[in-house]
């Protein structure tokens, strides 16, 4: 299992070092010194801390019956339009989702910055990339 350092673990998780060190020492997280002496967390168990803590999704404000699991309601930030196409980005929770569309759609549903929406992912492809210091085996 990896170990991961306690700077890496408050970034993945969204809070400062200081707070995983707190979860450390109140018992929450477990931790080990690693080769060098610096304190590592297992990263199965910060797997299933962070599955266990999460926050809850932001409230969907569509309420809409759908087959798509991956919605994450924001906030619209920036939208970049030509004649045919168009750019929207949202702020949905700690991460910024893009979207391209038509300019046409962009105006049918009055997205513009500060229009709450929801981002719906449906997708037969996702990609998962690895730091390239792991090797494979």
């Amino acid at each position: 299992m990896p170990n991961i350092r306690i700077r890496e673990a408050a970034g993945l998780l969204g809070v400062s070092d200081d707070t995983v060190r707190r979860w450390i020492d109140s018992g929450q997280l477990s931790a080990a010194t690693d080769d060098s002496g610096r304190k590592v967390i297992d990263g199965a168990e910060l797997a299933a801390f962070a599955r266990s803590n999460a926050a809850p999704a932001p409230v969907d404000p569509l309420s809409t019956g759908t087959s798509a699991r991956n919605r994450f309601a924001g906030l619209v930030t920036k939208v970049v339009t030509d004649t045919v196409m168009a750019q929207v980005e949202m702020q949905c929770g700690p991460f910024t989702v893009v979207s391209l569309m038509s300019t046409d759609a962009v105006r049918e549903l009055g997205l513009e910055v500060g229009s709450i929406a929801v981002a719906v992912v449906k997708a037969t492809t996702v990609i998962v990339e690895t730091p390239s210091t792991l090797k494979t085996q």
